[in-house]
């Protein structure tokens, strides 16, 4: 096997794997409706992240020093603490799915930022594929009765922008020498916590009653919905293009659907279905690269662990 069909089929293979990530987002809907208690979606978001990020700094034992104090707390603020609460706000506030686009517009900001923080240059194929992915989320996801919220709208497609920033930024800073991506994962699920933590507190007030039921949502969503996602999700970023990575979000909204038909009993019309079958394609089509890169950029040493 030569060095570029293994370096394709590892390249592949981290796709594959990163894709498990907004899959497994895709199922937060149905646990969320069935096993947790209602109206209280920044503890969920805190739940969600910060017992994950601390289980993982436990395993890891691993603490970001010097230049990436401020790194880790950025991206754990884009990737997570200011995105979940943004991704809820619109959710609550946008009937009929709308917000559902709106986080699929997500690749269109991630190709934006990585002409300026990565100086990748503008690929029409990505953004034709970016359209089709938004078409094709709107087709499983909205309804005729959809409406329109200012509110909304903003913390959507603030939300979006948020997770594409942090998406390319990770690839951007790469990590320390020596540290791997299970402890990066822990400081930017810690940092995103303590930042979701006062505005839990302060807009919903104490934590509710937890039953059997919600403290094993709650394990779900920590556990394989957020520690091992996350995980995923970042690996992938290490090692190929950020934006191609970014598309794989579009398999989130796509997962939901499928997860509620045959879990929750919810219908799909034909519509649907066409649409589920568009946004595959613009995912696929988001990944058509020229060349996978050969040397990923996982440890690049631009910052030792010890540096200060």
């Amino acid at each position: 096997m030569t060095t570029t069909t293994a370096a394709r089929d590892s390249y592949a293979g981290t796709l594959a794997l990163a894709a498990l990530a907004p899959i497994a987002w895709g199922s937060t809907y149905a646990v969320t409706t069935e096993f947790l208690p209602p109206d209280r979606p920044l503890f969920t978001a805190l739940m969600r992240a910060l017992p994950a990020g601390l289980a993982l700094l436990a395993i890891t034992r691993v603490l970001p020093r010097g230049v990436w104090l401020g790194r880790a707390a950025a991206l754990g603020v884009l990737n997570i603490g200011a995105f979940f609460p943004l991704l809820f706000l619109a959710a609550y506030r946008l009937p009929g799915g709308v917000a559902g686009v709106l986080g699929a517009v997500a690749p269109m900001f991630a190709l934006a930022f990585a002409t300026v923080v990565l100086a990748e240059k503008p690929n029409g194929r990505k953004v034709i594929a970016g359209l089709i992915g938004v078409f094709g989320v709107a087709l499983v996801v909205l309804r005729a009765n959809a409406q329109l919220d200012t509110v909304g709208v903003i913390a959507g497609l603030a939300g979006a922008a948020s997770m594409a920033m942090g998406t390319v930024l990770t690839q951007r800073w790469g990590r320390p020498e020596g540290v791997g991506p299970l402890a990066i994962t822990g400081w930017q699920l810690t940092a995103g916590g303590l930042f979701i933590a006062p505005l839990a507190f302060l807009i919903e007030g104490a934590p509710p009653a937890l039953d059997g039921r919600a403290v094993g949502g709650y394990l779900y969503l920590g556990v394989i919905g957020t520690a091992l996602a996350y995980f995923l999700w970042f690996r992938g970023i290490a090692e190929v293009q950020a934006t191609s990575v970014a598309f794989l979000g579009l398999l989130s909204p796509v997962s939901a659907a499928v997860i509620g038909w045959l879990a929750l009993g919810q219908a799909l019309s034909p519509l649907q279905v066409v649409g589920l079958g568009i946004a595959l394609g613009g995912t696929l089509l988001g990944q058509m690269v020229a060349k996978p890169r050969i040397e990923p950029a996982v440890v690049i040493p631009r910052v030792p662990v010890g540096a200060h």
